[in-house]
């Protein structure tokens, strides 16, 4: 990476992180809520007070859309992974998410920021589990990641 890209590899994560806490901050703030996802879209499915939720997630889809258009960022391309495996996989995530009383963004945007254990807990048991994953696929299972 040459010294002219460096400041630009970090301006759209450190906006895209920006915005992230905003978000969070003004609906906890204005609503009282955190902006835990896995918790908002499960609500959206089977929960009162719906009405919220749904323009929440519409936000960030349409977010995504906003940011891609303005910065010209070309559309993520297939990664060659089969879709059963893809679809398994987020399954499985969801079950985590369901195991552990949230997801990133409730826990590690949302918990830790209010000094919660629980959050911290689960947050570094999120962090651990990545490092030892990509670990053993890298040198045990010889993949690529």
């Amino acid at each position: 990476m040459s010294a002219t890209a460096l400041p630009e590899a970090f301006i759209t994560p450190l906006l895209g992180g920006l915005t992230v806490g905003v978000a969070a901050m003004w609906l906890l703030f204005s609503l009282g809520r955190v902006a835990g996802i896995s918790g908002i879209l499960w609500r959206v499915m089977a929960g009162p007070d719906r009405h919220w939720r749904v323009f929440f997630l519409m936000g960030l889809l349409m977010g995504g859309v906003v940011i891609h258009d303005v910065l010209g960022m070309p559309v993520p391309t297939q990664s060659g992974t089969p879709l059963p495996l893809v679809v398994f996989s987020g399954l499985l995530v969801g079950f985590g998410t369901r195991m552990g009383g949230g997801c990133t963004s409730g826990h590690g945007v949302c918990g830790i920021g209010r000094q919660s254990l629980r959050s911290i807990v689960a947050t570094a048991t999120f962090m651990v589990t990545g490092v030892l994953t990509v670990f053993m696929i890298q040198h045990i299972v010889g993949g690529a990641v």
